[in-house]
């Protein structure tokens, strides 16, 4: 049976996809969004993560200096851990394990196809009552196709509704696999310039527009995003040939279109990884780009595309 490492299972979510759902967010992304709010979502693999202010200090415990199998790749100041050299980690997990204080938290956890199945049931009167089911989140869930196809089968078989949100940057035969299976597709138009595309996504754009024209085309229901990031993709020009797109080349064949509003999520965690946030230095005035998004989605609807700020989607489907 098919296994997959997944970083976080979310119930009773309502903002991706319709009604009342159960969403698991499997780890690996092929991408690098600069504004990203789960770095933890990055490595297909399980990680440590460091939270310092919870360390109840080396004296006091030590017990990850003691399971560790690398105890040199453990960085103390002040008797107090604060950092993991993740050249040295094996990633064995046993110093999450053993922290009495949670300071070390494991990011990803390897689940079976069934063990995911024993989640997913206990609220199934919620998506029969509401139109929801079940989502596939990441990172991105085409990295561990296999694991995500037999999941999403599983959940079929059952007569759960499925969604996947995907980056769509996979060969289209990844993609073509997940049909029978995905009633519906969430996928983002990030930016339409392929060189702004690959500083500020880490890759070009073409294979994703290639990818979203076929899907369109299938008759998958999608439901389209725009992450609005200040500075990067939120200028007129951008807005305009989103929309250029959509109406040329998808041929307005989506369910809607919703835009994200860029928020500060996710530095702890970043930290926590030892990795730099990338979008600290950008200062925003929340009103005003608030307004902003809200003047885009205007300009949508008024070219014929409907769209809204924001992802919740209560509605049944």
């Amino acid at each position: 049976m098919e296994r997959g490492i997944v970083f976080n299972i979310q119930r009773y979510t309502i903002h991706d996809g319709p009604g009342i759902r159960t969403e698991l967010f499997l780890k690996g992304c092929p991408l690098k969004c600069r504004w990203c709010s789960n770095p933890e979502s990055h490595k297909a693999y399980r990680q440590p993560g460091v939270y310092q202010t919870k360390c109840i200090g080396e004296e006091t415990c030590g017990s990850c200096r003691t399971v560790c199998e690398r105890a040199d790749c453990l960085n103390f100041q002040d008797g107090h851990l604060v950092s993991i050299d993740r050249e040295a980690c094996t990633n064995c997990m046993k110093c999450t394990e053993s922290c009495p204080a949670d300071a070390i938290k494991q990011w990803g956890m390897e689940l079976s196809v069934e063990e995911a199945m024993e989640t997913i049931r206990k609220d199934r009167s919620y998506y029969e009552s509401s139109g929801g089911g079940v989502t596939l989140s990441g990172g991105e869930p085409l990295v561990q196709n296999r694991f995500s196809a037999a999941l999403l089968r599983a959940c079929k078989e059952e007569g759960i509704h499925t969604c996947m949100e995907t980056t769509l940057y996979a060969d289209w035969k990844v993609i073509e696999e997940m049909l029978p299976v995905t009633d519906l597709f969430i996928a983002d138009l990030k930016h339409m310039d392929s060189e702004a595309h690959k500083i500020y996504i880490g890759a070009p754009n073409e294979k994703i527009l290639s990818n979203l024209e076929r899907l369109s085309g299938t008759g998958k229901p999608i439901i389209l995003r725009i992450p609005v990031i200040p500075g990067v993709n939120d200028s007129p020009d951008n807005i305009r040939a989103s929309a250029d797109f959509i109406l040329e080349k998808l041929h307005n064949r989506i369910e809607r279109l919703q835009l994200l509003e860029f928020m500060h999520l996710g530095e702890e965690k970043y930290q926590s990884l030892g990795m730099p946030y990338p979008m600290k230095d950008l200062d925003v005035d929340k009103d005003a780009f608030t307004e902003k998004v809200k003047k885009m989605a205007e300009y949508f609807n008024s070219r014929g595309i409907r769209c809204t700020a924001g992802t919740a989607t209560k509605a049944r489907r």
